[in-house]
């Protein structure tokens, strides 16, 4: 325990720019792709200040950083076709309102909802499964009458359990490719304390919906 208290002195800087962020977020200081920019701005700063950034180290990064920024942009491209598509044909709110008819309870409903990210997480990218799925089970979930941030929180925990689930578990995968010195089966297992606090945290929200939305009620 003595090894591992002495190893958080090093992330207090990191403490710090994390508060400044996120502070200023909830704050109004400025927006979130505002705050992308001073966290970007903070790290670079750490960097530079503790002598770990090289010219070298910088140009990778920002080649790294491209790359990650047009993955993302060619998702949200194709979502955003994909969206277009659904609302010009009105392919959701006709799965809405046949969905609302059906002899089911609504949290049987909401169960195969949250079923189909959490398989899904597993095998595709967070990112690209709710920006694609989004659409169609938006007005399903509205129509139902649940709450849209309650969802919203919802399917990200859910994703967050498909992307450290096996048998793909992609965010696992992609730790492995970066410490490749570490056996996938440590990472799984390293994994599974947030696998469980994840499930935890779900089986608590999904009942008591007033959890997640107490914090959003303060800020309206």
């Amino acid at each position: 325990w003595r090894e591992r208290i002495l190893s958080l002195g090093g992330v207090g800087e990191t403490l710090l720019l994390f508060i400044l962020v996120m502070g200023g977020l909830f704050a109004g200081f400025f927006t979130p792709t505002e705050a992308g920019s001073v966290g970007d701005g903070g790290a670079i700063a750490l960097a530079i200040l503790r002598r770990r950034l090289s010219w070298r180290g910088f140009v990778q990064a920002m080649l790294e950083s491209t790359r990650i920024s047009c993955m993302v942009l060619v998702i949200v491209a194709g979502a955003t076709i994909f969206g277009h598509f659904l609302a010009i044909t009105r392919i959701p709110y006709t799965l809405a309102n046949w969905v609302a008819g059906l002899p089911f309870p609504h949290w049987a409903i909401m169960a195969v909802i949250i079923g189909v990210y959490l398989i899904g997480g597993c095998f595709l990218d967070a990112l690209a499964l709710i920006l694609l799925t989004i659409p169609i089970f938006y007005p399903v979930v509205t129509k139902m009458g649940y709450d849209p941030i309650w969802f919203g929180v919802i399917i990200v925990l859910v994703t967050q359990m498909g992307v450290i689930t096996p048998p793909v578990g992609v965010n696992v995968y992609v730790v492995s490719g970066v410490a490749k010195e570490v056996p996938l089966e440590s990472i799984f297992k390293g994994a599974l304390p947030f696998l469980i606090s994840l499930v935890l945290a779900s089986l608590i929200l999904i009942p008591l919906p007033q959890l997640a939305l107490f914090l959003p009620g303060l800020m309206r």
